[in-house]
């Protein structure tokens, strides 16, 4: 049986080393590494590869702008983040950015493997993961009479709302939602007025209290 071919982005040698040995007589083949964005842009052949695991946290431009970059040259190359930290931001970075899924170093072979794996056949993420979780709370529908608020949301700007809780920029709202910036911008200026916020950081604490994020 053929392995998948991937190559790994970390800036940690020790890192991108344990994980070659760690990965060594599973279906999965490290043909390259990288301990940087720009080197790893500059020298990546997607065409050559069957996914990418990917540091979120490296020197200079990070992973998750990486990948931001890498989806402009391929919208649907498997690309799964690698962390250190299981951090609810970073992870609805990554939905946002169209990761196909979202691992911690501190996570066993078997998860590895499985999540690139996965990546790699198309299918969803690995059921009870942190991706798998935080996609399925951005994606969702609220109800807006659900909040009690006085002057109540609608559908799309309590999706807004629960994006910028987890810490989204306007541009990966866009992406995430698949609507224009100057939409986001629109909504977002709407939800802060209708919810008494003064700010992103009001309005993101707002969100919490109200149950849109966990």
């Amino acid at each position: 049986m053929m392995r998948l071919r991937i190559s790994i982005v970390d800036d940690h040698e020790a890192a991108r080393e344990g994980l070659k040995l760690l990965l060594s007589d599973t279906p999965i083949e490290v043909v390259g590494a990288f301990a940087s964005s720009s080197v790893a842009l500059s020298k990546l052949d997607l065409t050559a590869l069957d996914a990418l695991l990917l540091d979120v946290r490296l020197p200079g431009q990070d992973g998750l702008a990486m990948l931001a970059k890498l989806r402009e040259i391929d919208a649907a190359f498997p690309v799964v983040m690698l962390s250190a930290y299981d951090n609810p931001t970073y992870v609805a970075r990554a939905v946002a950015m169209n990761a196909q899924d979202y691992v911690l170093k501190s996570d066993s072979r078997e998860t590895i493997v499985e999540a690139i794996t996965r990546a790699v056949s198309g299918a969803s993420p690995i059921p009870g993961g942190p991706f798998f979780h935080v996609q399925r709370a951005m994606m969702s529908e609220t109800m807006p009479a659900d909040l009690a608020l006085q002057s109540p949301l609608t559908s799309r700007e309590a999706q807004v709302l629960r994006h910028i809780g987890l810490g989204l920029s306007n541009r990966e709202i866009a992406h995430s939602l698949q609507i224009s910036i100057e939409t986001v911008k629109e909504h977002v200026q709407n939800m802060l007025r209708k919810i008494g916020a003064n700010d992103r950081t009001d309005a993101a604490v707002r969100a919490v209290r109200l149950g849109l994020v966990d």
